[in-house]
């Protein structure tokens, strides 16, 4: 079993691995929406947006710094390149992602969902797109939860992204083939073009990867 000394060493690995802009070639399986100049759509950024102070928002969100347990649920990498409409990569962007935990929970005091949190779960991230735009998380997959007594919203993480001389986006990633997606009141808001660049690439692995480009137009 790897001890609490190893796995912040790890930790440490990735955080350079990140910062280095070594992202794999799944962003290959990306369709070029920016060779159309379409900007990723925009969603709405929910109630849950982060508001607790916490230290570690590196792109790990399944260990936080000073914990010995990992998050519950299934890790997956999410790897990306912000892009401007002309496709070209636009290094040094912020990119601050928030979800719920895999039971559906944000780490957020005013969220009604009664499952509990995951003490283990980071549930935020801020990272710069690095070498060419590219960025890169580790996390695991959200669960599904209630937005209304009649509306179960599928699995979804938050992006807020956000460059001087770009306009910012706040969006919604989706994953592929989930039930949830289809009935979804936001994501049905959405034409079929939108839709297909709100919804990531998946490549199975090790860890399941899913490929999510962001796209900012300039101000």
């Amino acid at each position: 079993m790897q001890d609490n000394k190893d796995k912040h060493s790890d930790k440490t690995n990735r955080r350079a691995f990140i910062t280095s802009g070594a992202v794999g070639g799944t962003l290959g399986m990306l369709a070029s929406a920016a060779d159309a100049g379409m900007p990723t759509p925009k969603e709405t950024a929910g109630p849950f947006y982060p508001v607790m102070v916490q230290k570690d928002k590196d792109f790990d969100l399944t260990i936080i710094e000073g914990h010995k347990k990992s998050a519950k649920g299934q890790a997956i990498m999410i790897q990306g390149q912000v892009l401007d409409t002309n496709g070209k990569p636009i290094e040094d962007a912020t990119v601050d992602l928030w979800q719920a935990n895999a039971a559906g929970k944000y780490r957020h005091p005013h969220d009604p969902n009664p499952v509990p949190i995951d003490e283990n779960f980071q549930g935020w991230a801020i990272v710069p797109s690095g070498k060419e735009g590219k960025f890169q998380f580790k996390t695991i997959i959200p669960g599904a939860y209630p937005a209304s007594k009649t509306w179960m919203r599928p699995p979804h993480i938050h992006f807020k992204v956000s460059k001087r001389g770009f306009v910012e986006i706040v969006t919604q990633m989706y994953f592929p083939g989930h039930k949830l997606n289809e009935p979804d009141r936001l994501l049905n808001r959405k034409t079929a073009a939108e839709q297909k660049m709100m919804i990531a690439k998946k490549t199975p692995g090790d860890i399941d990867v899913y490929a999510y480009n962001i796209v900012l137009e300039k101000a």
